[in-house]
């Protein structure tokens, strides 16, 4: 990052424009394999291609890659996320390697949330147990490869637990350790940072805020401390989120897009329509926010939140077609055309 800009290695500004794409999250606690049964071929990128995708969101999935569970697991599990994202750059594509499922028994949560300790479900802070071990091991897998991104913890919601008081969600955030509502120790975000820089990598971190990062008001405040300055903000925005409307994107994302970069890692509509979401992309295209709509993964969409038919990259019809046709209007470097990003390590 350079002020409040993604920059390439020649310092020209650059956006993460894309989609996430799930199923390393889930499939190995889940007998699926490790990406849902779904390809990461040659085949697979060359579709996402066809869409002018420049950036994809990998979630991943921590006791999974530590090899304490699932399957596969450890080293197998590794080497298919390094050969997936070695494919991904190879083809001019940023990756954004997120940490989505964690270890952390939460037993006092409300009856329709996961209350199992494996990584099998969201949780709302990643654990001490696992998470910078996890960041240590990921970080040495790719200190080399500055196109890809590390998204330290997927959508925190510590604020929840903490009967929605924002003021120890925030300090829960960053600082971790005990908790209010959660029986586990908690790594923070400055844990994860500091996990990350301790191994001599220098690439590019996001960072969330709370209320499953929807919530970024306090963001700046408790930011964590990283020695390289090399930090972007990672919010989620849902059209069934609290912060779902223009006017609350310009009085709480708007300033903070002045200050840092801005990714959003997540956005989508459900309805399965692209009303909602062409709002967003035009507000985030004039306050020069990243943007990687969920999913590219063909479930159906019947809830929402689903882009494609086939893993051949068929558009649904609504929020795929009409995601598809905006994303063929954009650049990541505006009006300039790059074929292979590569993003620059360090502020």
């Amino acid at each position: 990052m350079s002020g409040n800009k993604i920059v390439t290695t020649d310092g020209k500004p650059y956006r993460l424009l894309g989609v996430s794409r799930s199923g390393g999250e889930f499939a190995c606690v889940q007998g699926k394999g490790l990406w849902d049964s779904g390809p990461v071929d040659q085949a697979s990128v060359d579709a996402m291609k066809t869409w002018n995708i420049h950036a994809v969101r990998v979630p991943l999935n921590e006791e999974c890659w530590l090899g304490v569970n699932g399957s596969p697991s450890g080293a197998t599990y590794q080497q298919g996320v390094k050969d997936y994202v070695n494919r991904l750059v190879a083809n001019g594509i940023n990756v954004i390697l997120d940490l989505h499922w964690t270890w952390g028994a939460y037993p006092n949560s409300p009856d329709w949330h996961c209350k199992d300790e494996h990584a099998t479900c969201q949780k709302p802070m990643p654990d001490a147990r696992y998470a910078p071990q996890f960041w240590t091991g990921v970080a040495n897998a790719f200190k080399d490869n500055d196109a890809v991104v590390f998204d330290l913890f997927n959508e925190p919601y510590p604020d929840m637990p903490a009967d929605w008081n924002k003021t120890l969600g925030w300090q829960c955030l960053r600082d971790g350790g005990t908790c209010a509502g959660l029986p586990y120790e908690v790594a923070g975000m400055q844990d994860l940072v500091d996990a990350v820089r301790g191994t001599g990598a220098t690439n590019l971190l996001m960072v969330g805020g709370l209320e499953w990062t929807n919530d970024m008001r306090e963001w700046l405040t408790y930011k964590p401390n990283d020695p390289l300055n090399n930090i972007a903000a990672s919010w989620h925005a849902y059209s069934f989120n609290a912060c779902a409307s223009q006017s609350c994107w310009d009085s709480q994302i708007a300033p903070l897009t002045q200050q840092v970069p801005v990714v959003l890692g997540e956005f989508g509509q459900d309805d399965c329509g692209f009303d909602y979401m062409q709002r967003l992309v035009n507000w985030a295209d004039s306050h020069d926010v990243s943007y990687l709509a969920w999913t590219w993964n063909p479930w159906g969409c019947t809830g929402g939140a689903v882009l494609i038919k086939d893993w051949a990259g068929t558009p649904e019809p609504g929020l795929g077609e009409g995601y598809k046709a905006h994303l063929l209007t954009r650049s990541p470097h505006g009006d300039q055309f790059v074929r292979d990003p590569i993003i620059a390590g360090g502020s």
